[in-house]
């Protein structure tokens, strides 16, 4: 498949599958006594909530109409019933359309994390802090982080939550109670970042090794959900300080568009402040016998 097919089925599958959550009822048509051989919306009700042709309807849903004006794409945002994030990714891939469009999205940023980053990690020594890019690749984290995150660094290759989420499934689900929540909010981000950079081979790669491994991967994916998670909560079920529940901060950061860095942000004198608060304790004690435990080697070797 071509980049100009790939584009054009992108807006086919989201279309599709957000037409089929909206049922005639609550888009307020009136009942209708024929049984219905389509889940949700027809093309043809759609093009009429949104005020256009059913031929134009037919033709923006398979990625085939020119140049949608902003009009038309919020109507038909309307009738869909789209959230804010499914818009902006709506919006994404019919400007993926255009050559221009595809030509300026090839490739995501670059990975490199800048040294200012780096300071502002190492300066959060309460806290645990990790820079990830839109694949979800650990791309940088504080030695509080590190310890947090333990268990996906025991994957081969560069740490990456999404590969450890699916194909680790065990232990991910050992470390990560919420395991259903977290790897459908994962899927639905991995959703936008395709969205913006449908030409990224890394990103590609990854979709597709998780697909080939993973049914219940593949069962996300085929959702076409997008989603975008700024701030919340997260359940750990960590080996060392046992069930916590921590509460978390994403932010961009603007010198790279597609990095982000999530800190865990537990409230001073709270159990799960405490319970980071062992972790930092028990990592740097670790950090320390392992450094006595090099320098002791060393000595014998002399």
């Amino acid at each position: 498949m071509d980049e100009k097919e790939a584009a054009r089925a992108a807006v086919r599958e989201f279309l599709t599958t957000r037409r089929a959550r909206v049922t005639p009822t609550e888009a307020g048509l009136p009942p209708q006594g024929t049984r219905r051989r389509v889940k949700g919306l027809r093309r043809e009700e759609v093009a009429l909530l949104a005020g256009v042709s059913p031929e134009y309807y037919v033709r923006l849903e398979r990625g085939q109409a020119t140049g949608p004006s902003a009009g038309v794409v919020d109507a038909v945002a309307d009738v869909l019933r789209l959230d804010d994030d499914e818009r902006a990714h709506l919006g994404r891939l019919l400007a993926a359309l255009t050559p221009a469009a595809r030509k300026r999205s090839r490739g995501a940023a670059k990975d490199l994390v800048t040294p200012g980053i780096r300071v502002l990690l190492d300066s959060m020594d309460h806290l645990p802090a990790v820079v990830f890019n839109g694949r979800f690749d650990i791309l940088a984290v504080n030695t509080l982080g590190r310890a947090l995150l333990a268990p996906v660094y025991d994957m081969p290759g560069r740490a990456n939550c999404a590969r450890f989420l699916f194909l680790d499934e065990p232990r991910a689900r050992d470390l990560f109670p919420e395991w259903d929540r977290i790897t459908a909010d994962t899927v639905a981000m991995l959703r936008i970042e395709a969205g913006r950079h449908p030409d990224d081979p890394d990103l590609t790669e990854l979709i597709g090794q998780l697909a080939t491994r993973s049914t219940e991967f593949r069962t996300r994916w085929a959702t076409n959900d997008v989603r975008i998670h700024r701030t919340g909560t997260k359940i750990f079920r960590h080996p060392l300080i046992g069930e916590i529940t921590l509460p978390y901060e994403t932010l961009n950061i603007d010198a790279v568009s597609n990095q982000i860095l999530t800190v865990y942000t537990p409230q001073p004198g709270t159990p799960e402040a405490d319970a980071i608060r062992l972790l930092a304790s028990w990592n740097a004690d670790n950090q320390r016998n392992n450094t006595t435990a090099g320098t002791r080697g060393r000595n014998l070797e002399g």
